[in-house]
């Protein structure tokens, strides 16, 4: 009697299933409350520092993270950000990186006293810089502010993979970034961002993709206490 050979299923390596994807999280913190009595939008200018209950809302972004497996701490070189990081990196001993890809975005205001509602943007003499909402036309075009962070948040992926990290950004380029992630369109309507001050926009990764968003405001109850803080230009 001929014997048949049973074949057998050949077993490759796993490379695509869970168990062999490392889980990241990249937590893209926005800096704490800024010290600005003149109340305009400071942008990129130096010397614009955090005030002290913007250096009490750090340390709550800090606490907020204490149980987490930080490994990785960044910010944009503005001094508001690398503030912002120094209680995160001092409670897990780590250094407090640089990357410019994280720095506020440009804007053609800067330094002035501007905002939606001031009538300011009723003045003819800013009708040409206002002239095109959806690049937009008075400062660094959304698709630029969201590609060199989406840039800046996989690096920190790399240099974290497995764990997590913290970059240190600014309002603006967050949002941006976070509707970038979310496939919306880039312009939008600034009183209704998502992120407030010392907030943490929280990005999980299942190894190079995007798994999910989550959303945190460690400093909620001492945003309660300022009557500007929801409302921080220049941020």
């Amino acid at each position: 009697m001929r014997c048949r050979r049973r074949r057998t299923r050949r077993q490759w390596p796993v490379t695509g299933g869970s168990a062999a994807v490392s889980k990241t999280v990249v937590h893209v913190l926005r800096h704490g409350e800024v010290y600005n009595p003149e109340q305009i939008l400071y942008g990129r200018l130096p010397g614009f520092r955090l005030s002290e209950l913007g250096v009490q809302m750090a340390k709550a972004a800090a606490e907020g993270l204490a149980e987490r497996e930080i490994v990785h701490v960044v910010a944009s070189p503005l001094e508001r950000a690398q503030q912002t990081a120094e209680p995160i990196a001092a409670q897990f001993g780590l250094p407090v990186g640089v990357d410019e890809r994280l720095i506020e975005s440009a804007n053609w205001f800067e330094g002035k006293k501007v905002s939606p509602g001031d009538g300011s943007f009723r003045d003819p003499r800013n009708w040409w810089v206002l002239r095109d909402p959806m690049t937009p036309s008075w400062g660094e075009a959304y698709r630029v502010i969201a590609e060199r962070m989406f840039a800046a948040v996989h690096a920190a992926r790399v240099a974290a993979e497995g764990r997590e990290a913290v970059l240190v950004s600014h309002q603006l380029p967050i949002w941006t970034l976070r509707r970038h992630v979310e496939r919306k369109r880039l312009w939008h309507d600034p009183r209704k961002r998502q992120c407030g001050l010392a907030s943490l926009t929280s990005f999980h990764f299942d190894g190079a993709k995007v798994a999910g968003i989550g959303y945190s405001e460690p400093a909620a109850h001492l945003i309660a206490l300022s009557a500007t803080a929801r409302t921080a230009k220049g941020a």
